[in-house]
């Protein structure tokens, strides 16, 4: 989002942060179960989202970094131009194991990795500041993300949730 906000084309002051990410570890063979597994000889290659330009790659360097590990590992690290393509490395076997966005493989196996080893993965949302055609409809999906209905898609996908903005929340009805 900053570079929208640098330019000017989002409503800085009404930007939402909608969900937190997480990351996970996961292996295509489910023999990788938690971080310190990466230390085996065995793993050759680890897919991470690149950190040059991904907020899900930072998170995995940090949290590598936070237990010690990037130093012993970092050589055998492949990046993705994204975290779909880091998952695509372990998919295929190009990769041994992945480090990726939790909500792509909570359903599928793999090791959450616990949220106080790397920075927030806020998901954010603002408003463009130049009124066009769809404005109406892009407001509605913001809207919809900070939604019962939206909040529910991420719960139930790995994302952690803040409390709902006041305004969003439900009043008890009335008897």
């Amino acid at each position: 989002m900053a570079p929208l906000v640098k330019k000017g084309r989002v409503i800085k002051e009404e930007m939402q942060i909608y969900a937190i990410g997480r990351i996970g570890l996961w292996a295509q063979s489910g023999a990788i179960r938690n971080l310190g597994d990466l230390d085996q000889p065995a793993v050759r290659v680890i897919a991470i989202a690149n950190p040059r330009v991904a907020p899900y790659g930072q998170a995995a360097v940090a949290a590598l970094r936070r237990v010690g590990l990037w130093d012993k590992i970092k050589d055998r690290v492949v990046y993705g131009e994204s975290i779909r393509q880091a998952q695509q490395f372990a998919e295929t076997g190009n990769a041994d194991c992945a480090i990726l966005a939790w909500s792509l493989i909570f359903d599928r196996g793999g090791y959450l990795i616990p949220d106080d080893l790397h920075p927030a993965l806020r998901q954010v949302a603002a408003p463009i500041r130049q009124k066009g055609k769809n404005t109406k409809l892009a407001e509605a999906f913001i809207q919809f993300l900070q939604s019962d209905a939206g909040r529910a898609i991420f719960a139930q996908r790995g994302f952690n949730l803040l409390p709902a903005p006041p305004t969003l929340r439900r009043a008890a009805p009335r008897r």
